[in-house]
């Protein structure tokens, strides 16, 4: 074979091997070109499946189902768990689209609570329910429990909307197992000053003024009194960090926003009367208060005697010096506010006008009588 011919070989082989890895390479690349399109197209219907399936989730489970369905919120429920316990309940279709729709839109503030929710309400709906403790309308019993009263009246106030007596409640209210029970399962709200032999009620103070909605005819007096509990121990949550940083516990806070519940009037400004009970508290003075006189003697009347005064009671704050040992009624949001947070004056002294029910303050004794003289001694 001569030189051209084997070159002429040569360059045939090279040419053939040349067209063979073009043929190759064409052959992986329309591989991977449908391999990739087959990713694409893939992940489309999985983004598309998973959009729809999203959009599915947040539309109300059952739109046909209004029925409505028992749904108990324990308390300190996170929002994955409300959403699994939703999703359990049939009210919602998914829970972990419930908690990332509550995240996205960046809502707070569920309470706990006994709710009817049917399967046809919209996320949104059942957020607002959550959110604002509005609880379904066929509940079996409704216990209304106002602001400043006590533990014997919020017995009384029970005792007409359960069938449960009077006497009954009081004795479970009183029960120190009970209590001890409590105790440990609310730690940080109830402490073991409740059980102090002075104390006349432990819980008193305790059971929030709110209305409380329950879902059988004969809801059990423990689940009645916890719900109640339950909201003072999520109001005291809200403040936390302010007790913390005055060093001042639930128990003491629930007894000055009990006074100053006792002694505010509608015109009366209770930043101002919380203002001047801590004062007293600083320079050593009794408090004073005519509220914890009539909860020593057990009666409710419009004016406190010089006889009155005279009773030997650790309620008294005529004759001891810093708070009564505990509540004294219960306080509302407003009282319980202005407890954590009083006005910064230098008042000792307040007082109501007979006629008017305006509340005045000074800040010396010989004001005080002035105002006293004014607005009390020459309306009579």
């Amino acid at each position: 074979m001569t030189d051209n011919q084997h070159n002429g070989k040569s360059s045939n082989d090279s040419m053939q091997k040349l067209l063979a890895r073009q043929s190759e390479a064409k052959t992986i690349r329309k591989i991977v070109g449908i391999i990739s399109l087959s990713i694409i197209i893939i992940i489309g219907c999985l983004v598309l499946a998973g959009y729809l399936y999203v959009q599915s989730a947040l539309k109300p489970a059952n739109p046909k189902n209004h029925q409505l369905k028992k749904v108990e919120i324990p308390i300190g429920s996170s929002v994955s768990s409300i959403g699994s316990l939703l999703e359990d309940k049939g009210i919602i279709k998914n829970g972990f689209i419930f908690k990332y729709y509550v995240k996205f839109n960046n809502e707070t503030g569920f309470q706990a609570g006994t709710y009817g929710l049917s399967p046809s309400m919209t996320l949104d709906q059942i957020i607002k329910y959550l959110k604002t403790g509005k609880v379904a309308k066929n509940a079996e019993v409704k216990i209304t429990v106002p602001e400043g009263i006590q533990l014997t009246e919020i017995a009384t106030i029970i005792a007409k909307n359960t069938p449960y007596k009077n006497v009954e409640i009081m004795k479970h209210l009183d029960d120190k197992k009970f209590v001890t029970k409590l105790m440990k399962q609310y730690p940080k709200m109830l402490s073991k000053d409740i059980l102090n032999p002075e104390v006349k009620h432990p819980l008193e103070g305790y059971l929030f003024p709110a209305t409380y909605y329950f879902y059988e005819k004969k809801p059990s007096l423990d689940s009645i009194i916890m719900k109640m509990l339950d909201k003072t121990n999520i109001e005291i949550k809200k403040y936390q960090d302010d007790l913390s940083k005055q060093n001042l516990t639930p128990q003491k806070m629930l007894i000055m926003a009990s006074l100053i519940e006792e002694e505010a009037t509608s015109k009366a400004d209770r930043h101002k009367i919380s203002s001047v009970f801590y004062n007293r508290l600083k320079v050593g003075m009794p408090l004073q208060t005519d509220p914890t006189v009539l909860y020593s003697l057990n009666k409710h009347k419009d004016r406190v005697t010089y006889k009155d005064l005279e009773v030997n009671s650790p309620y008294n704050t005529y004759k001891i010096k810093g708070l009564p040992p505990s509540p004294i009624s219960n306080a509302g949001e407003l009282s319980i506010e202005a407890a954590i947070h009083p006005a910064k004056t230098n008042y000792l002294y307040f007082l109501a006008a007979s006629k008017t029910g305006k509340v005045y303050f000074s800040a010396t004794l010989a004001e005080h009588n002035q105002l006293k003289a004014k607005y009390i001694t020459s309306q009579k």
